[in-house]
């Protein structure tokens, strides 16, 4: 298998699909480039846009991505533009208004190869996805307003294909007036110790601004 390169993700803001409030993710596949420099001409108060966080992300074409709590498609739009028409998203939320958002955006723009689910990532099987469906997953501050995170990354494991990438955004521990109680937060060594729980291994943290933080989890290539 011909592993993919891709830029270091970064940040932007968004609502998304749990309850609401924001976050970002990117896609992978087998190696990663990283870098400690960042783009500061694509950051906007502290938050990158979704757009600009794409075309660092050189997605390859047809690449199959779930969105967990997608909210209105900030992500999930800009996601289905890269990976191609061979390529497709799962746009994965609770809310149905916020689906019928996406799907109103993706017919305003022509675009047909996202695919809205809905769904209760608590749950198991909650996304409805087959096992091993996607190369990527993206979570973006789902685990801190989540009353049952190890079982949110488990249901990421299963989607994901072996040799296949979780991506994990949340808010750090820092005070910031925009973002949700610091005591909701789920701080990194928590992320990795579930994570390892659903069998992800991480792989290394990423730039993601200055109030949150990324992470790269891999799903083994053996299971």
């Amino acid at each position: 298998m011909q592993a993919t390169k891709l830029l270091p993700p970064l940040f932007f803001k968004r609502s998304n699909g749990l309850h609401a409030y924001a976050g970002l993710s990117r896609t992978p596949n087998l190696l990663m480039e990283t870098s400690t420099k960042q783009p500061h001409d694509t950051i906007s108060d502290g938050f990158l846009q979704p757009e600009k966080i794409v075309k660092q992300f050189s997605l390859p074409q047809g690449l199959y991505v779930a969105d967990f709590g997608c909210g209105a498609g900030y992500f999930t739009i800009p996601v289905a533009k890269a990976v191609g028409k061979d390529g497709k998203v799962y746009a994965i939320d609770i809310q149905k208004t916020l689906l019928d958002t996406i799907r109103v955006k993706a017919n305003l723009e022509h675009i047909s190869n996202i695919e809205t689910v809905w769904g209760d990532l608590e749950s198991p099987n909650g996304s409805k996805l087959k096992d091993a469906q996607v190369d990527f997953v993206m979570v973006a501050n789902i685990l801190f307003q989540s009353q049952k995170k190890p079982e949110v990354l488990k249901e990421a494991a299963r989607v994901l294909k072996p040799g296949g990438w979780l991506s994990v955004i949340e808010w750090d521990q820092s005070e910031f007036t925009a973002g949700p109680p610091v005591e909701m937060r789920v701080d990194p060594d928590t992320t990795k110790k579930f994570a390892a729980s659903a069998g992800l291994e991480f792989k290394h943290e990423f730039i993601v601004g200055s109030h949150h933080y990324g992470m790269f989890f891999q799903k083994s290539l053996t299971v």
